[in-house]
């Protein structure tokens, strides 16, 4: 029987915008991107030119310091741009998609390890799976001490897989079964949520989580059911990921069709869309939102990129987060009563409605400046970790203590809330980014 693990740090952010529990309408991509910038410490080998025909599956490029792991088009098309920044650096692969989707077919006769990793990096699906430590593809020459599928996401707005994945059950449990051959599965599931439909994965060890966010991420979990040290891998991967590789397994295509949340107080009807990996952001909310001072974020909003219509979904992200910008100057700031402005340390007197929703806006509320040590950090990071001193540790790439602080456990995510309560307005992610990569250049 599972077990439920009770976390108290951390903190749920009410915001306005959710989406409502129902597909509105499935969306074929009139073009894809895949971009080299999705992933950490890596450098791609092209492997077509515009022009080319591809199908579902197809490579678009490979990695040049591991050439097996392939990076598949998730749908079929015409090559019809290769863009590239300063000294000839990718930066996207844009494929011009059919109205009907073609499908390489792929051997599912895996039934040892070497067999397994070879389908996956051979169809694209290698590169769903990252690895902890250091938050990158996984290196498919060192064995997995565990593979890990976190089954909710707590950030604000973020996709319920409740909701997205409760006719994929089927798919997802034959990826559970395929990747069981790498390594023994873990899975986390909202305790919350009564009957909750991953209780009963098998072929894996299962345990429940209740908490504010971030209880959701992968890496939070991780820490308290099978913790990395020095020398260790387990492999991460999202629940949606896991069913296309149950798809991968049973039907031998690279089907890439995913579930993908359109939420935030800017977006007129926020709602779920059924569509593809790397869309083009215009298919998915043009005419659907009030452009005004608008942000686009894919993914969340506390770890999201920023986007315009022209831009692409992320490779790992399932959401879309449309919210306003915060282009004024706030008068009297701290010093108002703020009755209607979001507080989490008491500043304003709006903490005495804590179930209140909020249209938050992307104002920083101040400016830069020196660490002030409050204790924030550690009551909004559920990790056996100093979080401010593994910040300053990674600042001054002091190898060692970050070692020993357990920059091995941890991902940009996994600081996110401290970066929105930071008071010194630290872009904190950015920096644990740098500090993941340095990591990756001196011990890998």
């Amino acid at each position: 029987m599972s077990k439920v693990i009770k976390l108290k740090q951390g903190l749920d952010i009410n915001l306005e915008g959710e989406a409502q529990k129902a597909v509105a309408q499935t969306i074929m991509p009139t073009e894809i991107s895949l971009k080299p910038s999705d992933f950490a410490c890596f450098k791609p080998h092209l492997e077509v030119k515009v022009g080319d025909k591809v199908k579902a599956g197809s490579v678009l490029f490979t990695d040049k310091n591991n050439p097996e792991i392939c990076f598949c088009s998730p749908v079929s098309g015409e090559v019809t741009e290769v863009r590239r920044a300063e000294r000839r650096r990718i930066t996207d692969v844009i494929v011009k998609a059919d109205s009907t989707i073609e499908y390489e077919k792929f051997d599912t006769n895996a039934s040892s390890k070497d067999a397994v990793k070879a389908l996956l990096m051979k169809s694209g699906a290698w590169a769903y799976l990252r690895q902890r430590p250091f938050n990158i593809i996984a290196n498919p020459n060192q064995d997995a001490k565990a593979v890990y599928i976190s089954t909710f996401d707590s950030a604000p707005l973020a996709a319920d897989y409740q909701f997205v994945m409760k006719d994929q059950m089927a798919d997802f449990q034959a990826g559970v079964d395929l990747l069981s051959k790498l390594a023994p599965v873990f899975v986390g599931y909202d305790a919350k949520v009564s009957g909750n439909i991953f209780q009963n994965v098998k072929n894996a060890t299962v345990n429940g989580f209740e908490g504010p966010h971030p209880a959701g991420n992968a890496g939070v979990q991780i820490s308290h059911v099978c913790p990395v040290n020095k020398g260790e891998m387990v492999i991460v991967v999202n629940p949606q990921d896991v069913a296309m590789i149950g798809r991968l397994a049973t039907k031998g295509i690279y089907d890439a069709k995913k579930t993908v949340v359109i939420a935030g107080s800017k977006v007129k009807a926020p709602a779920y869309v059924s569509t593809y990996a790397n869309v083009k952001v215009s298919d998915l909310v043009a005419g659907k939102y009030d452009s005004a001072d608008a942000r686009i974020i894919s993914g969340n909003v506390l770890s999201g990129t920023k986007l315009d219509e022209n831009g692409y979904l992320g490779f790992y992200d399932n959401g879309i987060t449309i919210i306003p910008e915060g282009n004024y100057y706030d008068f009297f700031g701290w010093a108002l009563p703020g009755l209607k402005k979001y507080s989490f340390t008491r500043t304003f007197f709006s903490w005495l409605s804590p179930s209140k929703k909020y249209d938050l806006d992307t104002h920083m509320h101040g400016e830069k400046r020196a660490y002030v040590v409050t204790g924030t950090f550690e009551n909004l990071v559920p990790m056996d970790i100093l979080p401010l001193q593994l910040i300053k540790a990674t600042l001054a790439q002091n190898l060692e203590l970050m070692e020993e602080l357990g920059i091995y456990e941890v991902a940009e995510e996994d600081f996110a809330l401290c970066e929105f309560a930071d008071t010194s307005k630290t872009d904190i992610q950015a920096i644990i980014r740098k500090g993941l990569d340095f990591m990756v250049q001196e011990t890998m």
